[in-house]
């Protein structure tokens, strides 16, 4: 292994960094799968809210979670602001999903006619 400026690396060196970097791998597989599991979740709220017209979005439940997972990052000695970014990515595509849900609820699976 050379370096951008083809210095030669130390074996010790770049034997740490693949296992560093099969570690890293391993939890991001980890992560997608977990990301996997809890969108089975959220695509079976959004049927259950659909089903009783209920709205795609919670304002209140998302702020209990944004402040809950601010403070679970707090602990875990990550960036909160981070932590806050990822999850509102997170939900934004929840509630995609959920309106998408709701749309195909009162459309019968048949896309809106304009």
């Amino acid at each position: 292994m050379t370096t951008s400026n083809n210095r030669e690396v130390d074996p010790e060196i770049r034997a740490e960094l693949g296992r560093l970097r099969e570690s890293i791998d391993n939890i991001d597989a980890a992560v997608v799968h977990m990301l996997a599991e809890r969108f089975k979740c959220t695509q079976q709220v959004g049927h259950l809210k659909a089903a009783h017209q209920l709205p795609p979005a919670d304002p209140g439940r998302e702020a209990q979670q944004i402040a809950r997972l601010r403070r679970l990052a707090e602990s875990a000695n990550l960036d909160p602001a981070f932590a806050e970014k990822l999850l509102n990515f997170i939900i934004a595509e929840v509630i995609r999903h959920h309106e998408r849900i709701a749309d195909d609820a009162v459309n019968g699976g048949k896309p809106p006619v304009n």
